[in-house]
């Protein structure tokens, strides 16, 4: 089956390691190779791609710089589970962190509509609870496993905006780009969390797992609330990456 994409790949103009990292790529994304298989010996896909050693070791090693294998001694080379690594540093969304690092991100949809806001929503935007918010859930896939849940909340005037667009996609650089709202700082709380039912389900994983809870609240330029988010992460699929100075 690898022989027959690569012949189909044939005219492409990528260097051959490339369009061999590719092939095994697309294999590991659709499922053919799972988390934790070992993936063919070196000499068996020497064989496979009719290439030499050399090339399929640059092909391994860009794998593994993707993070989408490991290799173990005297063992050989395994897929990776999808694991996240973002930079707390920065204020990013799910597809603008993971995309640049070579990962594929997809997100689906479970639930949009106005509703009225819990009470930590509703006093990180300075309303009564009897206001309506723009209620959004949505679970992030990182190399199509689910990673996140995300539970987020925004002012009834911005969720009258996101209502007309598809929300499978990074909702900050739609909020800058299409809205206008230049997107100025966030502050975070960060803890450890049970998976209750519902994020259970939707991560694919037991009961009670341990998963990381961010309570994010993000504020434009102007230092006026625009979204407060949820964030239940799989506590086995991710990383928050933080530098401190000692001064």
């Amino acid at each position: 089956m690898l022989s027959e994409k690569m012949k189909m790949d044939d005219r492409s103009s990528q260097p051959l390691y490339l369009r061999i990292k590719d092939a095994l790529k697309q294999r590991i994304l659709d499922g053919d190779y799972a988390a934790h298989e070992r993936l063919p010996s070196e000499s068996e896909l020497m064989k496979m791609f009719g290439v030499s050693r050399i090339t399929v070791r640059q092909s391994l090693r860009d794998l593994h710089s993707d993070g989408l294998v490991f290799s173990v001694q005297g063992k050989g080379t395994f897929v990776s589970k999808p694991k996240a690594v973002q930079d707390v540093q920065r204020l990013q969304g799910f597809g603008e962190a993971m995309t640049p690092k070579g990962y594929e991100t997809s997100t689906r949809v479970l639930f949009q509509d106005y509703t009225r806001p819990p009470q930590e929503v509703a006093d990180a935007f300075s309303i009564n609870r009897g206001y309506r918010v723009y209620e959004v859930k949505r679970i992030r896939y990182l190399n199509r496993e689910p990673i996140s849940f995300d539970h987020s909340f925004f002012p009834a005037e911005i969720g009258a905006k996101l209502e007309h667009h598809d929300l499978a996609q990074d909702i900050f650089p739609m909020l800058e780009n299409q809205f206008g709202e230049s997107l100025g700082y966030a502050d975070l709380k960060i803890g450890a969390t049970a998976a209750d039912e519902e994020h259970a389900r939707a991560l694919n994983i037991e009961i009670n797992s341990p998963c990381l809870r961010i309570n994010r609240a993000v504020f434009n330029q102007r230092g006026k609330p625009i979204d407060f988010e949820f964030l239940t992460y799989r506590g086995d699929a991710f990383q928050y990456q933080l530098k401190v100075d000692r001064y």
